[in-house]
Order: C-alpha cells, then structure tokens, then sequence
C-alpha cells in the first residue's frame, strides 16, 4: 500500500499554519504551489537513528535526497541502498574524515539538513549548516553546553536560518491532547510539572551486548548531568507556555553515587571485567528541579543507568486538576465522577485529539517511528523548508530544552547549588504569544 500523504491534504489539514511567521527572506505559499516544490533534503549520519528518520522521510511525498553523509562507509552505503530501492537516484555519498559533512552542506543543491550524529556533533553541524543557508532539523540534544546553545542562538539570529530540534516526544498524540485540555483551562493554573526520561540504556546505547563500549558511554567516564533531558521536557515546554509567556528562572541538581553500570558489568561479564572495574563521574540519577519566572516548578529526572523499563512519568497539576501519565489518569475538581479517585485518561485523550492526529487518510503512514511521532515532526518540519516559515519548535525552544544538560553539570559540580538560566530570547519571552500546535 502507498502510505505517502498528499501535500494538499496535509496542508489542509493545518500543518502549516503551526509553523509560525514567514521569514524575511520567503512568504507563506498556497497549498497548490506547495504541491508543486519539491524539498531536497541531506542527512548527516546514516546510522540506525538517520537510518530510521530516512525511512520515515519516504512515506513524505516531495522529498528529494540529493547527497548523505557518514564516516562509516556501511552505514552510507546502506542508506543510500534504502533510496534506491525505494526508487530514487542514488545519493552522492560524503565519507573522509570528520568534516566530511562540510562539503555535503556547502552543496547549492539542499534545501535543508538532517543531523542524526553522536552528540558532540550537533551544534558544529548545525551552525554550519544556518551559515549555508539549510534549514537545520538536529537530533537531541541540539547541544550539550551552554556554550553551545549560545552558537546556536547567535548563528540563528545573525543568518535568519531556522533550526529546529527533533523532540518527537513533543508530537506525542497523549501529549497534545493533554496540550489541548490545558489551553482549554481544564486544570485550572498551572502551577507544577513532573518528567523523566527513565530507561536502562547499559547495554545498547551506552555500551553494545557484547560490553564494548560505544560513543554515548564515553559521556558516563566524564560528565555528570542529565546527560538527556529533552525527551521528557519537550511537552512540557508547550503545557507550561515556556518562551510564550514564561521563563526558566533557576535550576538546581542533584546527582546520585554511580553504581549501576558496575554492578551490570559484573553481574553479567564478572567483577574482573575492565568495565567493571572502571570509574564513571556520572550519577546513577539525577534530579533537577527548574523554577520559572511565574513561580512554577519541574522536576526533571535522568534515570538511565539502573534496572527500569521504559517510562516517561509526566505528571501536571493545577489548581483544578491532575494528570498522571504513569496512571494513564486523571482527576479534574466537579468534573471527575468521584471526589479525590482517578479516573481513566484514554477518553479525554480521544474527546481532544490534537488536530494533527485527526485526518484519517494518514493514520497509516503516521505508524512511522514512535507511533507516528517521527512522521509528525518530520512533515511539519518539510512544511516549513517548503513554505519558507519558521519551524513548529524554534532554536530557542531547542536550546532552552538542551540547556538543562550544561546547567545542571554546573549545580552539581557546585553541590547543588542554584544556576540562573540565561536569556537566550533577550527578553522576547514575555510577549511572545504560543504557537507549538496552534491551528490558525
């Protein structure tokens, strides 16, 4: 079956119109010259994540693959036999050396990039990219200091060029009808937020099955932070109208002994083994606690060393209600059936399912990735290049979420001590109005 969505339906549909402002250098088009343009797209690392996102990317109709780029030669070939089979030209590929990736963005032939690179990579890339004029849609986190976050904000602001960063948990469809309930006011005030990004990732992220170590692991020897926060903030950025009315004013974090990685290595390969044996500066978990200029408060937990099942463990509260994701519950004051007990969330996520989630003619497409997730994002973000429009997640959203990766490494390095956010907006905050999800 073709699950490819047509560009018009889509566009009906609304997705352009979350996309923000047209930029200086473009107008908004029509959804009939939409149709007609196509978006020629690069992707710098063709690992399993671009792999997946270039997948993905083919069940959007109008997108060309001009050129990929990876150092690891299998990795190119496999992604550029995934075109090919698909029925497109073979892509050029860019494979020598670490700044292969410069040759690919300085093509004339790219309308925008995919940067699926281990984290270090991120932020060089995608200033590189804004300064070629490519849209830039970077994996998590877009960076990794806050030295970072800055180069971001400051390339973005000096060449006009959106940057947007993949936080498909964003695109959750529980999260944006959660999103629509609290736009709708149903938890009254909004006054405090949990989440978590809580997942073993030993022995496939951090290190492969056989014990070997791999480019994430080498993080855990010498940092100690949420080394992964934007999964579980994301949503909570839109639900919390941070950017759009609000702020993070302060942090403080608070970092565990690390022991879990130990105790796996000798559990399963012996105490001799050399990586368990070995010492690791990152916390087993770690929280950190964000409050915002309106006096609400998050709490952010990095849980990905230890025995635990994926879970995200989102949980809002307000002066009328209460949502609990772990529960898949809620309790909202006179509405729920029976004072102070839970009751089931999944009909109120079906009473207000986000619009993005309402055209039945790509329900099947949008099983791509995450449970539609990826396609979401990735079709909002094609929108954008195609129209000339700013991205549904800007790069202020991105560094604002990634920015908790180098201030919560100060807190704790400070024993926990509070570190005051910086102002990557220059104060537009506060009369900015939201747009993440807004139909026009």
């Amino acid at each position: 079956m073709d699950t490819r969505i047509s560009r018009r339906k889509f566009l009906e549909a609304g997705s352009v119109t979350t996309a923000g402002v047209a930029l200086a250098a473009g107008s908004k088009k029509t959804a009939y010259a939409a149709d007609k343009k196509k978006v020629r797209v690069g992707i710098v690392g063709t690992g399993n994540r671009g792999c997946s996102l270039l997948t993905t990317m083919l069940h959007i109709e109008g997108i060309e693959f001009p050129a990929l780029c990876d150092i690891n030669t299998a990795n190119l070939a496999r992604a550029q036999e995934i075109l090919t089979k698909a029925g497109q030209k073979k892509p050029e590929g860019y494979v020598e050396g670490d700044h292969a990736f410069e040759k690919l963005m300085e093509r004339e032939d790219l309308d925008a990039v995919i940067i699926a690179t281990p984290w270090q990579w991120h932020t060089p890339m995608a200033v590189f990219a804004m300064k070629h004029g490519k849209y830039v849609g970077v994996e998590v986190p877009a960076a990794i200091t806050i030295d970072q976050c800055w180069d971001l904000v400051k390339t973005h602001e000096k060449t006009g060029v959106p940057c947007m960063m993949l936080e498909n948990w964003s695109f959750r469809s529980d999260n944006l009808a959660l999103l629509n309930m609290v736009r709708q006011g149903m938890f009254g005030e909004i006054v405090h937020c949990h989440c978590a990004h809580s997942h073993d990732c030993i022995d496939h992220w951090f290190f492969d099955p056989e014990g070997n170590i791999r480019w994430g692991g080498e993080f855990l020897i010498n940092r100690n932070c949420d080394q992964y926060p934007t999964h579980s903030l994301g949503p909570v950025l839109s639900w919390l109208d941070i950017n759009c009315g609000d702020y993070f004013e302060y942090v403080t974090s608070t970092a565990s002994d690390s022991k879990g990685i130990n105790a796996y290595f000798t559990r399963k390969f012996g105490p001799n083994h050399p990586n368990a044996k070995r010492k690791y500066k990152q916390g087993d978990i770690v929280t950190t606690v964000v409050r915002t200029y309106k006096g609400k408060s998050i709490v952010i937990n990095y849980d990905m060393q230890l025995p635990r099942p994926y879970d995200n463990r989102w949980m809002l509260q307000g002066t009328e209600g209460i949502y609990n994701e772990q529960r898949n519950a809620l309790y909202i004051v006179d509405k729920s059936p029976e004072y102070h007990q839970w009751e089931p969330f999944p009909p109120y996520m079906e009473n207000y399912n986000h619009y993005w989630y309402s055209d039945k003619e790509w329900q099947a497409a949008i099983e791509q990735g995450h449970g539609g997730t990826d396609f979401l994002e990735l079709s909002v973000f094609i929108d954008a290049v195609r129209n000339g429009t700013q991205t549904p997640i800007d790069v202020y959203d991105s560094v604002v979420m990634s920015c908790i990766v180098g201030l919560s490494e100060k807190s704790i390095a400070s024993g926990s001590k509070p570190v005051k956010c910086p102002d990557f907006t220059n104060g537009r905050w506060k009369n900015k109005k939201p747009t993440f999800g807004v139909k026009a």
